[in-house]
């Protein structure tokens, strides 16, 4: 295992930002960046043994600076909307910023992806990593409390990126961390995700309104577009969904576990390459890169619609105002923590 940092860009008020690199024994790669706590690069060999960047990328530091859809970025405080960007907390309502129209999404104007964090490298005897960290100041976009969270990216022997995830707070606050990475398994700039074969543990999904906001219903999946519990080819039916592609948080199947337990699994043909995710988290969301319009581009390749999958595991969005869904709250003494678990294989 081997770590090794270099300056990757500056911010217009002159904090340097760092990238770090970590390579394991198999010869695959893992880059973050200290600007967002973002993964840069997942390198992993196809069935052929070629090594290729299969998370969507841009080539430089000042790329990321100039702004982007949370490619890799590290997302929060409350990663996902809220609607109209208010919430209810021991008999005080809160104001958050407005950044998705009327809604509050990934945290804000000045949210976790575009703030520069501390780094500290990790390394034990079979993974290597960075442990970044972050105080988010009381009321830093209408979020009570000041906030102290460390997300620590590591690489293992065993062909694994781990994203651990950490929080406490001196006041009552609410909390969702994620990691946006998007995920094109033939390579970054191969194309589509349309052939992936996709697989959820999961049965049911939350449905959602036009604005992409939970309705508080809980819809089984069976006999729908929204089906993956068998492998299932990611544009098999994504003209059936409404507006053109998958956006959708689902509910893992848990049956009571409190520890990791299977996510996704996804699979593409050509390369021959797969990711398998485990998680602590209650939820994953699905994202097909609907977005994606060809203005971000790599190695001279446009991003288009549908040039990536996200597997968002996460609480599902607008928790504070669903009190029905699994508590985002976070108190003094006590410890926000989630794992998250992508291993990569071939077949």
């Amino acid at each position: 295992m081997s770590i090794e940092k270099t300056l990757f860009a500056k911010t217009s008020d002159g904090i340097e930002v760092d990238l770090y690199t970590m390579t394991n024994s198999a010869g695959l790669k893992l880059k973050v960046m200290t600007y967002g706590a973002t993964i840069t690069a997942v390198e992993v060999p196809d069935r052929d043994g070629k090594l290729d960047n299969v998370t969507l990328y841009l080539e430089s530091g000042d790329q990321y600076l100039a702004g982007h859809p949370y490619f890799g970025a590290t997302c929060g405080r409350f990663a996902g909307r809220i609607a109209k960007g208010k919430f209810m907390l021991d008999g005080v309502e809160y104001s958050l910023s407005l950044n998705d129209g009327p809604n509050h999404l990934h945290g804000g104007e000045a949210n976790f992806a575009r703030v520069v964090w501390r780094a500290e490298p990790v390394e034990t005897e079979n993974s290597a990593g960075v442990a970044f960290s972050y105080e988010s100041a009381d009321g830093e976009e209408g979020y009570p409390g000041k906030f102290n969270t460390t997300v620590t990216y590591s690489l293992t022997d065993d062909n694994e990126l781990k994203m651990h995830y950490t929080a406490r707070t001196d006041k009552p606050t609410i909390v969702n961390l994620t990691n946006h990475a998007y995920w094109n398994l033939g390579g970054a700039t191969s194309g589509d995700i349309l052939d992936h074969q996709l697989t959820l543990n999961c049965d049911r999904f939350l449905v959602g309104d036009k604005e992409v906001l939970p309705t508080g219903e809980l819809a089984p999946v069976a006999g729908t577009p929204m089906d993956f519990t068998k492998p299932e080819a990611i544009g098999a039916r994504i003209k059936q969904v409404d507006g053109g592609g998958y956006d959708h948080c689902y509910e893992l199947n848990r049956a009571g576990v409190e520890g990791l337990v299977p996510a996704a699994r996804i699979f593409d043909p050509k390369s021959g390459r797969v990711m398998e995710i485990e998680t602590t988290q209650p939820g994953v969301v699905l994202y097909t890169g609907n977005y994606l319009g060809g203005d971000l581009s790599a190695g001279g390749v446009a991003y288009q619609k549908h040039a990536a999958v996200c597997l968002e595991t996460e609480h599902y969005p607008d928790s504070p105002n669903r009190p029905e869904f699994p508590s985002t709250v976070l108190r003094p003494g006590e410890t926000f923590e989630h794992l998250t678990v992508h291993k990569f294989s071939v077949e």
